[in-house]
């Protein structure tokens, strides 16, 4: 139901969203501070991230995206667009000759997600089984609309630190 939300919204609105999110993201002293900042190449009806990955590698920012590796991710550093190619799911992804690191922080994507930080993913959980091993600041990058009340979330869920939306910022860190 949610994901059908999500898809119903236009292409243009979806690129007003990124935007506004866009220049949300920069509140957070954790994101504008970053060294290391790891992102997703957006699908679909997500927020679109193209933008801002293209304007974080013009400033020099270290830039990581999620390489698929049978059912664990790691976050590989590109230095533009064509550091990537197609990979798992028709997912642009970073080459195998990309460096390997941790990020900072790290951008997640998700289909729902709860004020208190609780997400509902694709359901694969390689962002959990990352996150789990290893340490970042998690930021959700959604719509308005993605935001539900509850989530049921297992031992191995990984809360999200900030949501930030169209309108607000949430820090869930007080959950």
């Amino acid at each position: 139901m949610i994901l059908e939300k999500r898809d119903s919204t236009s292409g243009d609105l979806l690129k007003i969203a990124a935007k506004k999110i866009q220049n949300r993201l920069q509140k957070i002293n954790s994101y504008r501070e970053a060294k290391k900042l790891g992102l997703y190449y957006s699908i679909g009806s997500e927020i679109p991230t193209h933008d801002m990955i293209q304007e974080l590698l013009s400033f020099g920012t270290k830039v990581y995206l999620p390489k698929v590796l049978g059912k664990n991710i790691e976050f590989r550093e590109i230095s533009d667009f064509s550091s990537l190619e197609k990979g798992n799911f028709d997912i642009m992804e970073p080459k195998d000759k990309c460096p390997t690191n941790i990020p900072d922080v790290i951008l997640v994507p998700a289909v729902a997600i709860s004020p208190n930080g609780a997400r509902l993913g694709y359901g694969r959980g390689f962002y959990d089984r990352f996150l789990e091993k290893n340490k970042a600041v998690t930021i959700s990058p959604v719509l308005e609309k993605q935001i539900v009340r509850n989530i049921s979330q297992s031992k191995k869920d990984q809360a999200i630190d900030w949501i930030v939306t169209e309108d607000c910022i949430y820090d869930t860190s007080q959950f």
